[in-house]
């Protein structure tokens, strides 16, 4: 797809969300049921996959670690964000990686420690691209890829969570 394809595409849509901004508001939503043993089946919408301890939490490494799970989300969303603007804005790639790793202290999610954060202390997302694009136009191309990544956003932002619990 080229940039005025992608444009021919996005427009109406574009158009669709001036004229209705309600019409751009979406809930998606994500289910899972508890498994045998410490585990998680979680519907990903193509799969059904399952989440469970990390090996260094007790699990036995066949399950799904959710952190990776989510900077494995992270990538899938700034890659495709970052084909989508090279895309509008006529920057050519050959070829692209995108890589994320955060950085995880065990201890606060087992209560060891309690100065120990649960959760990503760090997370570092990088991108290698083959392209004979100008240095200004690929700062250009990571700037806007910033801005309009779901996932990244949402991890930057930290966005308002609410938790329900009861009993069925």
């Amino acid at each position: 797809m080229d940039a005025t394809e992608l444009r021919a595409l996005q427009a109406p849509i574009k158009d669709k969300y001036k004229a209705e901004p309600n019409a751009a508001v979406i809930t998606l939503k994500a289910n899972g049921s508890l498994e045998d043993g410490i585990a998680c089946k979680v519907e990903t919408g193509r799969a059904i996959q399952i989440a469970g301890l990390h090996p260094l939490t007790g699990g036995s490494g066949r399950e799904l670690c959710s952190g990776d799970m989510l900077l494995e989300a992270l990538v899938a969303c700034a890659g495709v964000t970052l084909k989508a603007v090279a895309t509008a804005i006529e920057i050519p790639l050959k070829s692209g990686k995108v890589f994320a790793e955060g950085d995880l202290d065990f201890r606060g999610t087992l209560g060891v420690a309690k100065d120990a954060p649960v959760g990503f202390s760090q997370i570092r997302l990088r991108f290698e691209v083959e392209s004979d694009a100008p240095q200004e136009k690929l700062d250009q191309l990571q700037k806007l890829t910033e801005r309009y990544c779901v996932v990244y956003q949402t991890i930057k932002t930290g966005p308002k969570v609410d938790v329900l619990l009861k009993s069925v």
